[in-house]
């Protein structure tokens, strides 16, 4: 039976950590405050907010919260990131994901100042990413590289497969990975005989966005498995990508939903903005 890799003890853990620094921080005059935009009032976003709200006054940072309505344009919420972009106490700001339609995410994440991307969207944060230079990286992403070590699961020579590719976490996921001297494979929607390469991974990580899609034919015996979906079924349970109870008996150690990767995210947001407030992201070391 696989050992349950406890996200919310290791994301506690971490912010416990990060509490320690902060007042350390604070005893050398390093102060600093996190920006949290919401655009519309949509229930789920809402729940984060509020969560990196609280997440900030355990750790003893400042928070701005900024709730706009669901009508706000597109240059009005430009106008204000360009407003915190400015101020020197901020040193980071966190546009809540995702927006209204009628507004270009891409043009809000350029507009962040590089220096204060704590989400670690933008291109230039993507970009020393890709080449190995400090700098903020995603949070999930990140998060899934401390359970990993701070669950003492070797990464170094191992086979991950990462299922999905997107921008948030799959693409990330592949470069942190690597900087972890892993062998990588990315697979996606088009792939084919996506079960045989699955079943060749050491460390599977599934964020492929489908409720249960993961069974025990996707992962070969003793196989560490990374479950970052989050979705509700048809009787309103949480539920990840991977079907839990058939894959757990396989693997050697799992990531459970919730109570797994959902943790860290916000974590290692406070990572980063502790990181911000410490020596700023150009001399930041990741990890």
């Amino acid at each position: 039976m696989a050992v349950r890799i406890d996200g919310k003890k290791i994301s506690q853990q971490i912010k416990d950590e990060l509490k320690e620094k902060v007042s350390a921080l604070r005893q050398e005059g390093k102060e600093g405050t996190l920006a949290v935009i919401q655009v519309g009032a949509d229930p789920a976003s809402s729940v984060y907010v509020r969560n990196k709200k609280n997440a900030c006054a355990y750790i003893g940072i400042g928070s701005l919260s900024y709730e706009l309505k669901e009508d706000t344009s597109e240059e009005e919420l430009l106008r204000l990131v360009e407003e915190l972009n400015g101020k020197e106490e901020v040193k980071g700001i966190l546009v809540q994901l995702p927006l209204p339609s009628h507004i270009c995410e891409a043009n809000v994440i350029h507009a962040i100042s590089p220096e204060k991307d704590v989400d670690g969207f933008h291109p230039q944060s993507v970009g020393k990413l890709a080449i190995g230079e400090p700098g903020f990286a995603p949070c999930t992403p990140a998060g899934i590289i401390q359970l990993l070590k701070r669950s003492g699961i070797e990464i170094a020579g191992k086979h991950c497969v990462v299922i999905g590719r997107s921008n948030i976490v799959g693409k990330p996921m592949a470069l942190l990975t690597l900087k972890e001297n892993a062998t990588v494979t990315v697979t996606h929607s088009k792939t084919k005989n996506l079960p045989e390469i699955c079943r060749q991974a050491d460390i599977l990580i599934v964020a492929m966005g489908k409720p249960r899609f993961i069974g025990a034919e996707y992962v070969k015996e003793g196989a560490v498995v990374i479950d970052v979906g989050i979705h509700r079924d048809a009787g309103n349970k949480l539920c990840g990508d991977v079907k839990f109870e058939e894959v757990e008996p396989i693997a050697s150690a799992i990531t459970p939903v919730p109570g797994g990767v959902g943790p860290m995210t916000i974590a290692m947001l406070m990572d980063n903005c502790v990181r911000g407030i410490e020596k700023g992201p150009n001399t930041m070391l990741q990890g």
